[in-house]
């Protein structure tokens, strides 16, 4: 597995991919790669870091962990590649995302532009085995994606987090700087979106506190 992020991450996450859990971690990441058919592709686990570097991060969205259908998985939740189905809670992120925002439908569920924008697309867990839903949950992974929020709970410029569902919802006791923002509502899936997700007006509010707090909002219609 290629730890090198390629950008200030890298400073940040030296210590992290040092520590034994991730040790070995890594090396049951790398027998399951080899063994059995696994998402995202190896070169994309650290997408999000990749494209959102320590810095740049304003918005924090956390999923659970990556799509388990050929094709789908790039390294950023909820995000597919562009000649792929829009998923469902993403079909619906994209409708609060309209209603809230009064932003244009993006014609896909490609979330790069997002990244780059300073959106954190983070999983808890950043692997799966295809077609094994939490396949790859309980090996260390949610170790790490933890200590990241805590590296991201220090920072000095405020960040919105942004935490949909009981398992995001979990990690707000990570959250404890007072310059933060956390926004919590249901999973955007189609079982509970209409359980409070819906109206919950997550992007307009993250852009007031950004704003707030003299930083540039994010520009929501960057998804193409």
């Amino acid at each position: 597995m290629l730890k090198t992020i390629g950008n200030s991450w890298d400073k940040y996450l030296k210590d992290e991919f040092s520590k034994d859990y991730f040790l070995t971690l890594e090396n049951k990441i790398d027998e399951l790669y080899q063994t059995k058919t696994c998402y995202p592709k190896m070169e994309n686990i650290f997408n999000a870091f990749k494209l959102t570097p320590y810095e740049c991060v304003k918005v924090v969205i956390l999923g659970q962990d990556p799509y388990h259908n050929e094709g789908e998985a790039m390294g950023l939740c909820f995000s597919v590649p562009e000649d792929i189905k829009i998923p469902p809670s993403l079909v619906n992120i994209y409708k609060e995302m309209i209603s809230d925002t009064e932003v244009k439908k993006p014609r896909s569920g490609d979330l790069t532009n997002l990244a780059k924008e300073g959106v954190f697309l983070l999983n808890t867990t950043l692997t799966v085995e295809k077609n094994k839903p939490l396949s790859h949950l309980g090996l260390g992974w949610e170790i790490f994606t933890d200590n990241v929020i805590s590296i991201l709970n220090n920072k000095k410029e405020s960040v919105v987090f942004i935490l949909w569902g009981n398992n995001a919802r979990g990690k707000k006791r990570l959250i404890t700087n007072p310059i933060h923002l956390v926004l919590e509502a249901p999973h955007p899936s189609p079982l509970s979106a209409y359980n409070g997700f819906f109206g919950s007006k997550p992007f307009s509010k993250a852009n007031k506190f950004l704003m707030k707090n003299e930083i540039e909002p994010v520009d929501w219609s960057v998804i193409e």
